[in-house]
């Protein structure tokens, strides 16, 4: 269902909504679960409701929540080498940089690995719960899903992966490795993230938060 272009003088300007790509005003109609709107300049998908997303997105963002707790605090990697093996966590590698002017590091990796991560996580729970089943939202849940979103290219789990991937192959040759339960957690939660965020359509919570807050 591609949205139609704003040529009718009668659109209010409250109506419109601008492609995020191409800039192009479209007018906001309403648009049915299963069905997509799209820009009508470049095609950009602008709004995708589906059926039962909200429940379906707080189901996935607690199951990542627990799945982080366990990448977390279980052991994520043993490297054994002369006869030596070392096993740790990822914590245990965040805090491996906490002492002298590695500190700061220390702080990021904290941060953009486990701290925002979680915060984004815990708001969008905060968010969506009440209007899953049907109830007013949250108490400042407007700001609490602005802030979500703002987080969202800050919560860089899936980036951490790609750098654990690069180490692996690096060292797999200089030492044997023992996967751990938080690695596969690791893949787990990355996974869900990303199907968590494919059934999120913004302009709908949006439009849902306005409604629900007025009525």
């Amino acid at each position: 269902m591609t949205a139609a272009a704003p040529n009718d003088q009668t659109a209010a300007p409250e109506g419109l909504i601008a492609c995020p790509t191409c800039d192009a005003l479209n007018r906001a109609t309403a648009v049915p679960a299963g069905a997509r709107g799209l820009c009508h300049r470049c095609g950009t998908v602008l709004s995708a409701p589906r059926k039962s997303a909200m429940t379906q997105i707080v189901m996935l963002s607690a199951t990542a929540l627990v799945l982080m707790m366990m990448a977390i605090f279980l052991p994520f990697l043993e490297v054994s080498a002369a006869g030596m093996s070392r096993q740790g966590s990822i914590l245990d590698a965040a805090l491996s940089f906490a002492n002298g002017v590695t500190l700061p590091l220390t702080l990021a990796v904290t941060a953009f690995i486990i701290i925002l991560p979680a915060l984004r996580l815990s708001l969008l729970i905060y968010v969506m719960a009440p209007m899953a089943f049907g109830w007013f939202p949250a108490r400042h849940a407007r700001r609490a899903f602005r802030l979500s979103e703002e987080l969202r290219p800050w919560a860089m789990a899936e980036v951490f992966m790609i750098g654990v991937a690069v180490a692996l192959v690096k060292i797999a040759g200089l030492a044997s490795l023992h996967i751990g339960l938080a690695f596969w957690a690791l893949v787990a939660l990355v996974l869900v993230n990303v199907i968590s965020d494919s059934f999120m359509c913004r302009l709908t919570v949006w439009r849902t938060l306005e409604q629900r807050s007025r009525s």
